[in-house]
């Protein structure tokens, strides 16, 4: 089951062009959005969530228009773009505490779960966390009101390699539970590890989206590693 699908979004701006993006998320998969650094992936995430106005195209959510509907999709998303940055003197019950003033659905067995399993102790505060677990207590946000739906805006970036695979472990926990998972990044082995799907933009357009098995299969040669390929797909389009 698709819980977003993404029709030719396009978004103009003076100096980038995002180009007729379009892909499925699906329930319980986890999909890595790749592609350079300003490729378009922060404004294609943007678009979809209607941070930005797309200058065309459209995004359905749970099989519902996401215009007109915001109020209902928005409680069954999570979003995040990276570290906690608000309330960095609060400790962490009192952030959850006001968070979940804002969500009908809020979770109280969820938010002991997830607790327990990003190993947060609620008397920290922010200030005090890695950014490892800055991420986390993004992620208990999110999913102590059962977000069906995960939209990660890099990260990983900027994580050290034990915070990483610390982070991809929770991605594959929260797969095998059902919840849907798109993270954008520019750190392929990371999409290799976790990722069923691959969507791999490309000056702002997108070039492949794909189960990772596929992508592999059409664009890699023999040996090579998924970064291996995107780095040479990326070198011949710099030489094309």
């Amino acid at each position: 089951m698709n819980v977003a699908e993404i029709r030719g979004l396009c978004k103009e701006y003076p100096s980038f062009r995002l180009s007729d993006v379009s892909f499925d998320l699906a329930t319980g998969r986890i999909a890595g959005f790749i592609g350079r650094n300003g490729a378009g992936k922060t404004t294609t995430i943007k678009s979809m969530l209607g941070l930005v106005r797309p200058t065309s195209g459209s995004v359905s959510y749970f099989g519902m228009p996401f215009a007109g509907n915001e109020n209902a999709v928005k409680p069954r998303i999570g979003y995040s773009t990276g570290a906690v940055n608000y309330y960095p003197k609060k400790r962490i019950r009192d952030i959850v505490a006001v968070t979940r003033t804002f969500y009908p659905s809020w979770d109280e067995a969820a938010y002991d779960e997830m607790l327990e399993l990003f190993r947060l102790d609620e008397e920290k505060r922010p200030c005090e966390l890695s950014d490892g677990m800055k991420v986390k207590l993004n992620l208990l946000l999110a999913l102590s009101h059962r977000a069906e739906l995960l939209i990660l805006d890099e990260p990983t970036s900027g994580l050290d390699p034990f915070s990483r695979e610390e982070l991809i472990d929770v991605f594959k926990k929260l797969r095998d539970r059902g919840t849907a998972i798109l993270f954008s990044t520019h750190i392929i082995s990371d999409v290799e590890k976790c990722a069923d799907d691959v969507a791999y933009i490309r000056q702002g357009r997108l070039a492949a989206a794909l189960p990772k098995e596929e992508f592999t299969a059409r664009f890699g040669i023999e040996g090579e590693t998924l970064e291996e390929t995107v780095v040479r797909l990326e070198r011949s389009e710099a030489d094309a």
